[in-house]
């Protein structure tokens, strides 16, 4: 990656783009499969939930993912771009962060973490173990 692209990369702004705006469905609970039930049985998503998607290039970002979770937003966040200590250290604080909040924190890729505040909840598990894709 040439010097340009570097300090344009560090110094670009989150775009309006990165947002995926979606209308959750209120979960009634009728006619779901055990997958599709809400662990939490009875949180309506409200109607203007969003899922941000991050990619960190310094830990100084991880404070701009902490300011949506708190306002209730899921936030999917790849951390492929930093040095494998600093996404150490943005998973450190992003955890405390979703436990201040009483959210969840879940590992959905390599390098990808999703984090995400009470009011989302998540189903499902993704298996990260190669030996078991054979089966």
């Amino acid at each position: 990656m040439s010097f340009k692209k570097t300090i344009k990369s560090i110094l670009s702004p989150i775009e309006d783009e990165d947002y995926i705006e979606f209308d959750a469905p209120e979960v009634s609970g009728e006619g779901l499969s055990q997958y599709e039930k809400s662990k939490s049985n009875g949180i309506n998503f409200p109607k203007d939930a969003q899922m941000v998607l991050f990619e960190p290039r310094s830990f100084e970002e991880a404070d701009e993912v902490a300011k949506h979770l708190k306002e209730k937003r899921a936030a999917v966040v790849n951390l492929h771009r930093l040095q494998r200590d600093y996404a150490q250290r943005t998973i450190d604080f992003l955890s405390g962060v979703v436990f201040a909040l009483d959210g969840e924190i879940k590992k959905i890729g390599h390098d990808v973490i999703l984090c995400t505040p009470k009011t989302v909840s998540v189903e499902g598990e993704i298996n990260m173990n190669i030996e078991d894709l054979d089966e």
